[in-house]
């Protein structure tokens, strides 16, 4: 019997140990930190060895193959380990991949992957298709082949996760964008992080399909450098393509295979242009899986977008609050400041990723008119925009946050809570810190 050996016992880690368990391998799941009650429950039911707060080497050491969850590091001395001894340290995207002939729509980048993720998977599931949503997002992808019988997963899938895959292979891959995150993981080297996105379309060939933005420079010169197999199609704001997806005046155009759709972007519920992006790549892509042409005109209109991304909250005063507590690193802030037409009180700050602040000057001398810091240790963003934005304040609580903001805004104005950084520092996670947002506005 093969020994699986699971490290990590949250959501995909306790997925994996009910898919190995029904596949009949020998279960071991070890978490370094505490496992939430329910997972618990679950292993037990399952009959399945467990340990919390600790890992047992020579429990772990004896494993065939290992999940590995996507926060545990590779560089981790565990880790580093089994790899010396050459037993395969999988992700749960790879792992649970192996059982399911389902079609499979993986989606990646630095941003707008949740909602293209949303999006795509409504636009598949009222087409009609019988389809799953996980990753990165929603339930356990494992726990889904374990329980369910699906035609089709549209995955959200992290640089981290990819690191993690052998012979995983999507029928059709998104690749939103790719700006400079996490590159505390990757030595600090944005090649690394590139190289890890593109992982996604490593086992493709002639018969899968690749997603791409064509306004993206990096992602337009890695391909110049390292051509894949699979059949290009790229999304475009800016030119026409030969195939995929591009704007003419107000109007999408597709052409995918033979199949050719025109969509206005009056339908789009999501504003802004990132978000006609995000509508071309999810469009094709339920194209692709053959979803009909009126069935996707129709899904477009009925989307209500990801929570903590650019979510309006309330309205005080004539003064707009708005939740994107999701954006956890530059690129996404510049979205989101790019979006908004009036003058914005901002809520940044959090534990910096190895933020380059730098290239959101332009939107902020224009239209930022007070910065809120809220973090731990603010001192990079003070320094590059306390000579740029006056008034700017520190605090260290959402509730203080919120009410200084109050203050700081008048009529006509937006506040934002768009962070540019991880949550760690104050907050349990990025949801957490959407929520006490959403929570201190109500009680304003």
């Amino acid at each position: 019997m093969n020994r699986l050996v699971v490290l990590g016992g949250g959501e995909s880690g306790v997925g994996t140990a009910i898919l190995g368990k029904q596949k009949g391998f020998d279960v071991f799941v070890s978490d370094f930190g505490p496992i939430k009650e329910k997972y618990k429950e679950v292993l037990v039911q399952l009959d399945v060895d467990w340990e919390e707060k600790q890992h047992t080497e020579a429990k772990i050491l004896t494993a065939d193959v290992v999940m590995k969850s996507p926060g545990i590091p590779d560089a981790v001395p565990l880790v580093k380990k089994l790899v010396e001894n050459g037993v395969p340290v999988i992700s749960e995207i790879e792992f649970a991949t192996q059982f399911t002939n389902a079609e499979i729509i993986g989606i990646t980048g630095s941003n707008g992957k949740t909602t293209t993720t949303m999006l795509t998977h409504h636009l598949v599931k009222n087409g009609g298709v019988s389809v799953g949503m996980a990753g990165n997002i929603g339930d356990s992808y494992a726990k889904m082949v374990a329980e369910q019988s699906l035609d089709c997963y549209v995955l959200e899938i992290s640089s981290f996760q990819l690191d993690g895959i052998r012979e995983f292979k999507p029928n059709v891959a998104i690749i939103t964008n790719i700006t400079p995150d996490h590159l505390d993981r990757y030595n600090y080297q944005f090649e690394n992080y590139i190289a890890s996105k593109f992982r996604i379309a490593m086992n493709q060939d002639e018969n899968d399909y690749l997603i791409y933005d064509a306004d993206d420079e990096v992602i337009v010169n890695w391909l110049k450098e390292h051509p894949v197999k699979s059949k290009l199609l790229p999304f475009s704001l800016k030119q026409k393509v030969k195939e995929g997806a591009w704007l003419d005046k107000n109007i999408m155009k597709f052409k995918v295979d033979t199949n050719y759709l025109e969509m206005s972007t009056d339908f789009l519920t999501l504003e802004g242009q990132h978000n006609t992006k995000n509508a071309m790549a999810a469009s094709m892509a339920s194209m692709l899986v053959r979803v009909r042409k009126e069935a996707i005109r129709q899904s477009i209109q009925s989307f209500q977008g990801a929570p903590h991304r650019l979510e309006k909250v309330l309205k005080i005063n004539h003064v707009e609050y708005i939740n994107d507590s999701k954006a956890t690193n530059v690129n996404a802030t510049y979205y989101a400041l790019d979006g908004i037409k009036k003058p914005i009180v901002w809520i940044v700050g959090g534990t910096d990723k190895g933020n380059d602040y730098t290239e959101l000057m332009p939107l902020v001398r224009e239209k930022v008119k007070a910065i809120i810091c809220l973090g731990v240790d603010n001192s990079k963003l003070i320094a590059t925009f306390g000579n740029v934005v006056e008034p700017m304040v520190e605090c260290y609580s959402m509730e203080e946050a919120v009410k200084i903001a109050y203050k700081a805004s008048e009529k006509g104005d937006t506040v934002l809570l768009s962070p540019a950084c991880a949550s760690f520092d104050l907050f349990k996670n990025y949801e957490d810190r959407g929520d006490q947002f959403k929570a201190a506005v109500r009680n304003l």
